[in-house]
């Protein structure tokens, strides 16, 4: 009787936390959510500090700050919001901050995290004068599906390349891969089943395929065997990083451009990813806009403060999380799973850095069919609304970068609609933006 009182209070704190039945969801659907976009996104445990130990941080100690970072922003997002996204450090702003600032311009980690955190509180200040919510807002209704199918096909082309379906090829820039090697045979595998799974309505089928792939690997010597299960977190690599950012030391260099480069990449890569996987999971309401936009910006704003203080670059919303919609996420509850799977992986570490590219392919690219419907409700008769959303979806996918599609949609909408007779009826902040958007291309 005491265990069923326990689990009743347990199920309405939950209910009373997140409003499951409210948003059509359950425990049981919530977890499974967490659990995908976890599986999707775990490469950043280990992809991460390999970019950023560059810099001459130590692996061990960016690994735990990668984690960390993850769990303090996603909780956030969870509790502040309530929506199903989960943060860690972004990929690209993790390059530029290793390869363009420290290895380029000369500065040290330690003030390259420091311009880390001044970009963080920038983010905060927008944040609560409702700047970040207004560009939401302000974007136009062709631009808002353009980009959850340019999202869909973004991260269907990630998929692709972790399966090894595309490889690069200096004739074509790309090209397929040899489909006879294990990693492709793997990932063709998984993807059938996935798509088996989900058209015969399984629930959780993304995530069955992820471990099917997974398991299939094994005998082909994708996935390797692990050489353990318990590792217990030796908090004490994270010491050469954590708290060492130097603020004074990004300020004396004169970092405006930095500071801006990391602004500009992260509030649009977030509002992108907002904006497409909100569309993905129906969060936008009848006027296009997403609700509590202003605490989700927030939970990504405090989460890049959090990560330069920990010894990360900035903290960004991943497209991944569209896979825990996908898989019927639709409150915080996924995102607080998908946090509680990054503090279990400080545990098992041996067993997360198994999961290949190749078995989690699969569901990146199931993942992009689903959020390519969103082109159906683009006025595709319509010139001025047709091309904008054409070079926003390709844009994001051949550009590999969700923020220059964000771009090349505004410039040519704005550029567009200039000269037509629809001019006046186009938010004032669009015209802005297209002309920040250049400018930015033409200085940075």
């Amino acid at each position: 009787m005491l265990t069923r009182s326990r689990i009743g209070a347990e199920e309405g704190f939950l209910e009373k936390t997140f409003h499951l039945r409210e948003k059509g969801t359950d425990v049981r659907t919530e977890v499974v959510a967490g659990i995908t976009t976890f599986m999707t996104m775990a490469y950043i445990i280990f992809v991460n500090p390999s970019i950023v130990s560059e810099t001459g941080m130590p692996f061990a100690a960016v690994m735990y700050a990668t984690i960390a970072s993850a769990i303090v922003a996603t909780v956030l997002m969870a509790f502040l919001a309530n929506y199903p996204f989960a943060l860690a450090p972004g990929m690209g702003l993790n390059a530029y901050f290793t390869y363009s600032v420290v290895m380029g311009m000369g500065l040290t980690w330690q003030a390259a995290l420091g311009a880390v955190f001044i970009s963080g509180v920038v983010f905060v200040i927008l944040t609560f004068t409702k700047v970040r919510e207004a560009i939401i807002d302000a974007v136009p209704v062709s631009l808002k599906h353009a980009i959850g199918a340019g999202i869909g096909l973004f991260i269907a082309f990630i998929g692709f390349q972790n399966a090894e379906f595309t490889v690069m090829d200096p004739a074509t820039l790309v090209g397929v891969g040899p489909l006879s090697n294990p990693v492709p045979l793997v990932a063709a595998i998984g993807l059938m089943v996935t798509a088996i799974l989900l058209a015969r309505g399984v629930r959780g089928g993304i995530l069955w395929g992820i471990l099917i792939s997974a398991i299939v690997g094994l005998p082909f010597g994708v996935t390797q065997m692990p050489e353990g299960i318990i590792q217990w977190p030796k908090l004490s690599l994270w010491a050469p990083i954590f708290g060492k950012l130097d603020i004074r030391g990004a300020l004396s260099v004169g970092i405006l451009d930095i500071v801006f480069a990391f602004l500009f990449v992260d509030m649009f890569d977030t509002v992108g990813t907002l904006i497409g996987v909100s569309a993905r999971g129906g969060f936008l309401d009848e006027d296009g806009r997403l609700p509590r936009a202003e605490k989700a910006l927030l939970s990504d704003a405090v989460g890049t403060i959090a990560g330069s203080i920990f010894g990360t670059p900035t903290v960004t919303t991943y497209v991944e999380s569209a896979s825990g919609v996908a898989a019927g996420g639709r409150t915080g509850l996924t995102a607080l799973v998908t946090a509680g799977m990054f503090f279990l992986s400080l545990f098992f570490l041996p067993i997360v850095s198994v999961v290949p590219p190749a078995a989690t392919a699969p569901a990146l690219i199931v993942v992009g069919a689903m959020m390519m419907g969103s082109i159906l409700h683009i006025e595709w008769s319509d010139m001025s609304e047709a091309i904008p959303a054409l070079v926003t979806a390709a844009g994001m996918a051949f550009t590999y970068s969700i923020a220059n599609g964000i771009a090349f949609g505004f410039i040519s909408y704005a550029a567009i609609k200039l000269f037509t007779k629809e001019r006046g009826k186009v938010h004032w902040l669009v015209y802005l933006l297209a002309v920040l958007f250049a400018l930015r291309f033409a200085y940075l």
